[in-house]
């Protein structure tokens, strides 16, 4: 039974225990707990320090030294029951929307107002309350009260124009309201926005009419600004004028008196230029007399060296014309002489060409002759054989082959013989030959038309100059020749 009873006794005390630890409260930071007991209330909250068991209940309280724990005993328990008020130590907001209010003429309107709070002093607004929720209500209507008595004292025109001032004297009157309620405002009561109320047009009409108004000054002000910026404006091109026309002025001075000063100097500088020219005609006749007479000097002289070469010129072609008859008898006579040589060379030329032709083509027949018979004799050989056989026996005949070379000689000296004779006749050249026969004196004149034959003519005309009666002939050729060329 002993266990019995020490066992309960342990399980109460256990339970007591634990339900004494469930009593404990710790006080939030942004809280303060007003506890109230049959004696005392003390406060509990950050900041707080925990008292003295030796301090007297009154020293507690002077010092507030209470700490942020404590043990909430139920109110039903006899001497430590306790109540518990909670109040915030953080700024809380009031606000009252859609507050209908009127002016001093009674006009309605409709504003919203936001006030900020915070509880000064916890233990004055526990025992002005019960609960937060009930100081809240207690402030709502406070400030209701506060701007309603602000708001019935001035017009709506002076309350939409001037939020400022009016949330400035919002606070003051909650501010004295306050003092005894352990709350304070933590900034400017605000007042958030005003309108009409429910079938009003009062805010509307007051903010057309404003409307209207900005509108007329402003309009009024633009046509101000107008008329200003028109006046400035005639005003500046009139100025604007009056300087171009001054500028013109002066520029019309200025061309004016340049145009005096450009035509002053023109008319100096002509002057001048006209004394110049008439110096410079003085030279330039001064100059042409003196080449006019040095002209007429020369022209004399020149006409004296001309009556001189005249003169000159005349005796020379005297003589140039004697000699030139006798040099032009003497040729006559030599190219009679040459002619009659060069018919007889010719006729001779002709006559021993045919007797070399003949001579020939006897041969030539009698060539022809044995090679036809050779020719039949190897033809009765074979085909093949006779074609070798045969130009074997052509390339071994001599006789034939200067048959051939014969017959082509007598055709090209026949040729050459005939031209030479029409040429010789032509040139009326007379050709005496020397040779041991007609052709070798007819070959000999061939040379005349070859390098060889003009060497040679040369040699001959410079060994005839060396001899007096050669140098006279010469000289009668040679002044005969220039003669014709200064006639032609």
């Amino acid at each position: 039974m002993d266990v019995i009873y020490v066992s309960v006794l342990v399980i109460l005390v256990a339970l007591f225990t634990f339900w004494i630890v469930l009593l404990r409260r710790v006080v939030p930071t942004n809280e303060v707990h007003i506890v109230q007991s049959g004696k005392r209330s003390i406060s509990y909250g950050v900041g707080i320090e925990s008292s003295s068991t030796k301090e007297t209940d009154d020293q507690i309280s002077a010092k507030g030294l209470n700490g942020n724990t404590y043990y909430e005993f139920p109110s039903w328990i006899p001497v430590i029951g306790v109540l518990v008020s909670k109040y915030p130590v953080s700024v809380f907001a009031e606000e009252l929307i859609d507050y209908e209010a009127y002016d001093q003429g009674r006009l309605p309107f409709v504003i919203d107002v936001k006030a900020f709070f915070r509880i000064s002093d916890s233990e004055i607004a526990a025992r002005r309350v019960s609960s937060f929720s009930e100081m809240r209500s207690q402030l709502n209507a406070i400030l209701q009260g506060c701007i309603r008595s602000i708001l019935a004292t001035n017009s709506i025109e002076s309350i939409m124009q001037d939020r400022a001032k009016f949330g400035e004297a919002f606070t003051k009157e909650v501010d004295d309201n306050l003092k005894s309620w352990g709350v304070s405002t933590v900034k400017s009561v605000e007042l958030m926005d005003i309108r009409d109320a429910k079938d009003s047009h009062v805010i509307k009409n007051i903010m057309d009419k404003k409307k209207s108004q900005i509108e007329m000054e402003s309009r009024t002000e633009v046509a101000q600004n107008n008329k200003k910026a028109q006046i400035a404006e005639i005003e500046a091109q009139r100025e604007t004028d009056v300087k171009k026309q001054e500028a013109l002025q002066q520029v019309g001075l200025r061309t004016a008196e340049k145009e005096r000063e450009v035509g002053i100097a023109n008319e100096q500088a002509t002057q001048v230029i006209a004394e110049q020219q008439k110096i410079t005609k003085e030279k330039e006749m001064s100059i042409l007399q003196v080449a006019q007479v040095n002209q007429a000097e020369i022209d004399k002289q020149v006409k004296i060296v001309e009556a001189e070469k005249e003169k000159a010129t005349t005796v020379i072609n005297a003589e140039a014309k004697k000699q030139t008859t006798v040099i032009d008898a003497e040729a006559q006579k030599q190219s009679a002489l040459i002619k009659a040589e060069g018919e007889k060379a010719s006729t001779v030329m002709i006559a021993d060409g045919n007797f070399q032709s003949k001579t020939f083509e006897a041969k030539g027949i009698d060539a022809e002759g044995a090679a036809k018979a050779n020719a039949e004799k190897l033809m009765q050989l074979a085909s093949v054989e006779a074609e070798i056989t045969l130009a074997e026996k052509i390339g071994n005949n001599e006789s034939y082959q200067k048959y051939l070379v014969s017959l082509k000689q007598v055709e090209v000296m026949g040729s050459v013989g005939v031209e030479q004779a029409k040429a010789l006749e032509k040139a009326n050249v007379k050709v005496i030959a020397n040779g041991a026969s007609v052709n070798a004196g007819l070959n000999n004149v061939t040379d005349l038309f070859s390098s060889n034959g003009g060497t040679q003519l040369g040699a001959m005309l410079e060994a005839l100059v060396q001899t007096d009666t050669g140098k006279a002939i010469m000289d009668k050729v040679t002044s005969t020749a220039s003669r014709d060329k200064k006639e032609s």
